[in-house]
């Protein structure tokens, strides 16, 4: 059992795309799966508890994706008697609509060279 498990996770591949825009700003699959999880939830910790991180970590991205771009990507509400949460803003649904779509035409165009290197790989 273990083989067969095995020989499956050896013929799965991925690619992953991380845009770094200079001055330690950078967008990849884990910020925008923050932002995806912040719209489903419509909150930070929850978010953050779906990828396995703190309530910290997660605002501390959020901070970041915030200060990148000129306009704010999530808006929170502080919590209180009806409770907090956050909102994904149009630009925040702009830059996941942008991040999918160019991680789709990546992953379209290079499927030739991925299935190139996969004939190259050791057994």
């Amino acid at each position: 059992m273990p083989r067969a498990h095995a020989k499956a996770s050896r013929n799965k591949q991925s690619l992953h795309l991380r845009l770094d825009f200079g001055d330690g700003r950078s967008l990849g699959p884990g910020k925008i799966r923050l932002l995806e999880l912040i719209e489903e939830t419509g909150s930070i910790s929850a978010a953050g508890r779906a990828l396995e991180m703190s309530y910290r970590q997660a605002w501390l991205l959020i901070a970041d994706l915030n200060k990148m771009f000129r306009e704010p990507v999530v808006i929170s509400q502080i919590g209180g008697g009806g409770g907090g949460g956050a909102t994904v803003t149009a630009t925040g649904h702009e830059i996941i609509r942008l991040y999918r779509d160019f991680e789709h035409r990546a992953q379209s165009a290079s499927t030739e060279n991925i299935r190139g290197l996969v004939r190259l790989l050791a057994a």
